[in-house]
């Protein structure tokens, strides 16, 4: 079949640049563009000055929240200081539970540190001499301290809550550090405020230091010379447009954060925001001269009729996941050959897209050595059950001496131990269970609608028919296991999944290759 000649998306445009170089001309443009040019930047400068103050607020949230959150663990463990267990757990709790922290400690009133995590850090029963911790036992107030290098080597913020006896005296502290040059909670806070058209945001301390660049490599740099920051310094809040470290002339809105002394500055580049008046001055153009108007209607129409088919493939591709796409994509009418070109790419990657699409959704909830549903899989099930109220019992599973098998047989034998639990669990378990390999060694199945007792067993007859197999290389390979049950053994889904585990870490310390039950 013949295919005839299309005319060329670049003839078109020629065609149109000349039809309006031809028909127009342009005065009075450099006062309109001198107004509109301090409208624009007025108008950014302002837009900054709200964005800074808003995301002061957002800080000063935080920053309460992380006081807040101390000040509950402090009460907590007023009582505890004795209990390492339970201090432990509760600076665990603290590092994992909101992410406020990359690290957290509970410190005695003489420096020694009582509890840290992560526990990688091996500070526990070391004396602390860091700057923050020393202001913490000198002001036994809640604090946020000026950043400083930690005995780790580390640029850190440190925030601190007291810990008083009831009977009013000194125990000591409990804190969290923000590690500066690292990903932290100031990351998850600011770092979504990045913009593509070269707006970004940084914050700085009393003491003029950057603890917050969209480059992390600048974070511990002193800011100084800039009037933006000497402004912070004395609390005023505001915009300014300046030049910056680098040359660069930025538009700078700027708001302190009181309670930690910081200062947040939301800033985007002078020319980059002048870039907006380009379709401000066309409008200019329109109204310049009355012949212009006639250009202007050719120019429309012809501009329509160019970009009816590229709109109408754009609609279209934005709807790409639903069945319907392909045909709206069909019924464009491309009648030049970049359109017809592009409208044969979409119908092929469509095609290509809704074939992939099943496959992917798949993938992304299997574990691909068992074949078992993934930690995702997990959370989706939990999710929609917990809408349905549909109440399930959970077996949590644990290989017993799971690393040793690794050591003394290889990770090869490992993985079919792995594989053979799997196997053994899916046939233990009905069609409507699901069975998940929730990480290493640890697995999980969800037993919708089965009672404790039931689950139970279930659990039971999988340790059984493990503890039963006699296998060459390795003849004893045994599996512990926690039963909880939703609603009855906890209110929150979450929560039950916690009981399942704490039931496995039992059978665990009872010697392995049993079950409990919550």
């Amino acid at each position: 079949m013949r295919i005839h000649p299309r005319l060329d998306l670049r003839r078109l445009i020629l065609l149109l640049s000349l039809a309006v170089a031809l028909f127009s001309f342009f005065n009075s443009f450099h006062a309109s563009y001198r107004t509109q040019r301090d409208l624009l930047i007025d108008h950014t400068l302002e837009s900054n000055r709200v964005y800074a103050a808003k995301l002061r607020q957002s800080a000063e949230q935080l920053l309460g929240n992380m006081h807040q959150q101390l000040a509950y663990s402090a009460g907590l463990l007023a009582e505890r200081m004795s209990q390492p267990e339970r201090l432990a757990g509760e600076t665990e709790r603290l590092t994992r539970q909101s992410r406020h922290f990359n690290s957290a400690f509970v410190v005695r009133h003489d420096g020694k540190v009582l509890a840290a995590s992560p526990e990688s850090l091996g500070l526990l029963g070391q004396r602390l001499d860091s700057a923050g911790a020393r202001e913490a036992l000198d002001k036994r107030r809640p604090l946020i301290s000026d950043p400083y290098i930690s005995a780790k080597n580390r640029l850190v913020v440190f925030v601190s809550q007291p810990i008083f006896a009831a009977d009013g005296s000194y125990l000591g502290y409990v804190g969290g550090s923000i590690y500066l040059q690292h990903e932290n909670i100031l990351h998850s806070l600011l770092g979504e405020h990045f913009y593509q058209d070269g707006s970004y945001l940084y914050v700085i301390d009393r003491n003029r230091r950057l603890i917050y660049h969209q480059d992390q490599e600048r974070v511990g740099e002193i800011a100084s010379g800039n009037p933006v920051v000497e402004r912070l310094i004395r609390g005023e809040e505001g915009s300014q447009a300046l030049t910056n470290s680098r040359g660069v002339e930025m538009l700078a809105g700027f708001a302190p954060v009181a309670a930690s002394g910081w200062g947040i500055v939301a800033q985007r580049p002078l020319d980059l925001a002048l870039q907006e008046l380009d379709g401000l001055m066309l409008n200019i153009l329109r109204l310049s001269l009355p012949l212009l108007l006639l250009s202007l209607a050719g120019i429309w129409w012809l501009s329509q009729l160019i970009s009816r088919p590229l709109w109408q493939l754009a609609k279209s591709a934005q709807q790409w996941d639903t069945e319907a796409s392909p045909e709206q994509v069909r019924r464009v009418r491309a009648w030049y050959f970049e359109a017809d070109q592009l409208k044969r790419a979409i119908l092929a990657s469509l095609a290509l897209i809704h074939q992939r699409l099943g496959r992917l959704s798949q993938e992304s909830l299997t574990d691909p050595l068992t074949g078992l549903g993934n930690r995702r899989c997990l959370q989706a099930q939990l999710e929609g059950w917990e809408q349905q109220r549909q109440s399930f019992a959970v077996i949590a599973l644990d290989i017993d001496h799971f690393k040793q098998v690794n050591d003394n047989h290889g990770h090869e034998f490992g993985d079919r131990v792995l594989q053979h639990l799997a196997q053994q669990m899916s046939d233990c378990s009905r069609a409507s269970d699901l069975l998940c390999r929730s990480g290493g060694e640890e697995f999980v199945m969800l037993l919708p609608g089965a009672s404790l007792e039931a689950a139970r067993q279930v659990a039971e007859r999988v340790r059984a028919r493990m503890g039963g197999t006699c296998c060459e290389e390795c003849p004893s390979v045994t599996v512990s296991a926690g039963v909880a049950h939703w609603p009855d053994s906890a209110a929150a889904v979450e929560e039950v999944l916690k009981r399942a585990d704490d039931a496995l870490y039992r059978a665990k310390h009872a010697g392995r290759n049993r079950v409990e039950m919550v």
